[in-house]
């Protein structure tokens, strides 16, 4: 597939709103783009929806690529956008109530010694409340500064921050608890 897929004639024909041409360019990039929809969706349902959204935002604003930089970039980013307006939609309210109602306190600080795979990593991040897990994405997944953060979600800077070292507390936390669950899988064979 890869060794067929010509980017600049897809783009072409994607301007032209050829069905084939978005057909390679949506086989292509779906799944790395889908991977970062769900990382800002509360469920797959949501994630499938919000990717659809992107691919039309995408097919609609094709020939306002002009070939600077990454086309792979230009396509997260529109779909970053878009997961990130889906989640402020939906949760406008909800994310200030929410993640005040979380418990700040960690019982147990110490280190995890237990390795972790991608996909431990991505499930507890995955299992943190909607808003400390939409800060801790775009601060150190897609590498916005504070400020953007709070731009975008419209909040203030010090929630963008208080709200990621929170994240961060809370991923702590869970990194422990699975450490001393694989240590126990350990022991008991």
């Amino acid at each position: 597939m890869n060794s067929m897929f010509n980017e600049c004639e897809v783009i072409a024909g994607c301007i032209k709103c050829n069905r084939k041409a978005q057909k390679m360019l949506f086989d292509k990039f779906s799944p790395v783009l889908f991977a970062i929809c769900l990382r800002y969706s509360k469920s797959r349902e949501e994630a499938e929806d919000v990717l659809q959204e992107g691919f039309v935002k995408i097919f609609s604003n094709i020939k306002q690529f002009k070939g600077e930089g990454s086309f792979e970039g230009w396509l997260k980013r529109i779909m970053i956008n878009t997961a990130i307006s889906n989640y402020r939609n939906s949760l406008k309210y909800y994310y200030h109530e929410e993640v005040e109602n979380v418990s700040e306190e960690i019982a147990n600080e110490e280190e995890p010694d237990y390795e972790y795979s991608m996909n431990d990593l991505m499930q507890l991040i995955n299992e943190l409340p909607d808003g400390y897990r939409v800060i801790f994405n775009m601060y150190v997944i897609e590498e916005y500064k504070h400020k953007e953060i709070a731009e975008i979600l419209d909040i203030d800077v010090g929630t963008s921050k208080s709200q990621f070292s929170r994240a961060k507390k809370m991923l702590q936390k869970k990194l422990v608890e699975l450490s001393e669950v694989r240590r126990l899988e350990l022991v008991n064979g």
